[in-house]
């Protein structure tokens, strides 16, 4: 079933997919804050996380196939494949580090990564206020740029909370096992937040272009 008909204006049919990739990220990210903060049915979660993933891969093509399709786009087609492509990203790296949660046989979510999960979640709100103010016109568009402030700000304090944890991690834990494993799952979790930093630069480019 398709997610937009082909009979919906061009400019409908683009927003309406880019809104539906941030809803997508926005409920995986909810997954990933249930995930840490109620650290129970974790092959359960980590599954519908990855379900989600796979729903958000399909929006990307349905992005890349309108793209191919379409002459003419109401913002450039450049920036409409960045968003898309970003978008992914974050899913992705939150996937990886879920996948990480059970893989590596985590007994229990550290306080860093609670945090950087809740930080991912605030990042993914941001962005979806902001791509649903894409289709403002003039300069109307500079709605956006106050969510993308924020979402800036919250990928300084996910850099924060993830150096202090990996000194934690060389500091005091002792077994050279779990610095590795709690290392590539803080890494993933910031990489999450960078890449919704890189969303927000491709919306500011897009304000300044267009707004």
């Amino acid at each position: 079933m398709k997610l937009f008909p082909s009979l919906m204006p061009r400019e409908d049919r683009f927003f309406g997919l880019l809104r539906s990739s941030t809803k997508n990220l926005v409920d995986v990210s909810v997954l990933l804050v249930d995930l840490m903060e109620h650290y129970e049915n974790v092959p359960q979660k980590v599954a519908e996380i990855k379900r989600l993933e796979e729903v958000g891969d399909h929006v990307i093509h349905e992005i890349m196939r309108n793209l191919h399709r379409t002459f003419v786009t109401p913002i450039d087609r450049e920036d409409i494949a960045m968003l898309a492509e970003r978008l992914d990203d974050v899913v992705d790296a939150i996937e990886e580090a879920s996948r990480y949660m059970v893989e590596y046989s985590i007994k229990a979510p550290t306080r860093p990564a609670i945090e950087l999960s809740q930080t991912i979640k605030k990042s993914s709100d941001a962005l979806q206020l902001a791509i649903g103010k894409l289709h403002f016109q003039g300069g109307k568009l500079k709605e956006i740029l106050p969510d993308s402030v924020e979402v800036n700000r919250l990928e300084n304090e996910a850099d924060h909370i993830t150096s202090q944890a990996i000194a934690h991690l060389f500091n005091n834990v002792k077994d050279p096992i779990e610095v590795m494993k709690w290392r590539d799952i803080y890494e993933q979790l910031e990489l999450a937040t960078d890449r919704c930093e890189d969303v927000a630069n491709v919306l500011e480019g897009i304000v300044l272009e267009n707004g």
